[in-house]
């Protein structure tokens, strides 16, 4: 079978990393997916006998989305070193200059859609690029995470690694609702069969605390487990996910997982309240497409919002907080739209856009949004 494009390269340059004790910083995208690549990939450095010098999740409320300036300003005290992107970067042209600028030498290991060109990074793995023969182009980047290990560790890759590799694959292919087929659907009955046994005390603790315990399956109970951890709350950087699921104590994750609940309570709340106010102002409209921001709704969840907007009412729903000058927002599409090809046609008005056909994001200046509206609909219509 075809190999991953650049694939090999990457790993044998972590390799030559580790073997010559270089820094090697990972910067993950902040959700689920990004968060379970990131894991599996420092697990595999660190059982190489490698070093991980430093993790960085951008601040998604504060930063947007993928390679931050200040995500690159606050990583710029370890160069030179290796600095390798994953769930993100396939867009930050900007970024990916700046960082080579600051000394480091970038990989960047994304699954999402490629926009016009490529960003001039050392190595690139993103099985849409040109020339990635691989048949399969349904991996989360968790999956090219956990093929990369495999890459990395051969035969040093026990059963037990396996396991614990492929139920943190599982988690981040069925968060960032990847097709359910082909190798996605072995990564997720492999991981799923060993869940309620996992080592892991940040998934243990899911399993061991009373909302878990009543007549849940397997598959409601994941889903209650990712919307959990979909909770935000940033801790040094880190978001709860990753430190719940790197957590060596059980005791700390169980109190970690009774505040995320409580949390989780008040953000389906919101949630509801947000899809209320977006659901009145749009009664009054007919528009093909469904186009809201506004400064008071909480970035985090108006990804929620939009997806439970876009499935009710089966239009490209758009939806965005307004910060001061600019606005950060997220796209779903029904099926049969590809909203990155959609937004590529408007591609003048935003700053910075990208994602997969049926959930993207997008940021931009405010004085562009009405522009950018009105492009959006004049090429739905055609």
């Amino acid at each position: 079978m075809a190999e991953i494009k650049n694939l090999k390269k990457a790993a044998q340059r972590i390799k030559k990393a580790i073997k010559n004790e270089e820094k090697i910083l990972l910067y993950g995208d902040a959700d689920l997916d990004g968060v379970t690549a990131v894991i599996v990939l420092a697990d595999a450095i660190k059982n190489l006998g490698g070093k991980v010098t430093a993790i960085y999740f951008p601040d998604r409320e504060l930063e947007g989305y993928g390679i931050t300036e200040k995500g690159l300003n606050y990583l710029g005290e370890n160069a030179p070193a290796l600095l390798v992107a994953l769930d993100c970067g396939i867009g930050n042209f900007k970024e990916t200059e700046l960082a080579k600028k600051l000394g480091f030498e970038v990989i960047i290991i994304d699954h999402h859609q490629i926009l016009d060109a490529l960003p001039k990074a050392e190595i690139i793995v993103d099985l849409n690029q040109k020339g990635d023969k691989y048949p399969f182009k349904g991996l989360a980047a968790v999956g090219i995470s956990f093929k990369l290990s495999e890459l990395l560790l051969k035969d040093k890759m026990t059963d037990s690694m396996r396991k614990n590799f492929l139920e943190l694959t599982a988690l981040g292919t069925i968060a960032d609702m990847m097709p359910r087929e082909s190798e996605n659907r072995i990564f997720i009955e492999e991981g799923m069969s060993s869940f309620e046994r996992s080592w892991r005390p940040g998934l243990q603790a899911f399993f061991e605390t009373e909302p878990f315990k009543d007549e849940l399956n397997l598959n409601q109970k994941i889903s209650r487990i990712i919307s959990i951890l979909n909770v935000r709350d940033v801790e040094n950087n880190f978001p709860a996910s990753f430190r719940l699921l790197t957590s060596s104590s059980l005791q700390q994750t169980k109190e970690l997982f009774t505040k995320l609940l409580e949390k989780s309570v008040q953000r389906k709340e919101k949630i509801e309240k947000t899809v209320e106010e977006v659901e009145q102002r749009i009664s009054k409209q007919s528009e093909p497409i469904i186009f809201e921001g506004d400064s008071n709704w909480e970035f985090t969840l108006i990804s929620a919002v939009a997806s439970i907007i876009c499935k009710r009412y089966q239009k490209p729903t758009f939806v965005f907080k307004k910060l001061e000058k600019e606005s950060i927002g997220t796209v779903r599409t029904p099926a049969g739209i590809d909203s990155v090809s959609l937004m590529k046609k408007c591609s003048q008005y935003p700053i910075t856009y990208g994602g997969h056909p049926l959930a993207s994001g997008f940021r931009i200046k405010n004085e562009d949004l009405e522009k950018f509206k009105q492009c959006l609909i004049l090429h739905i219509k055609q």
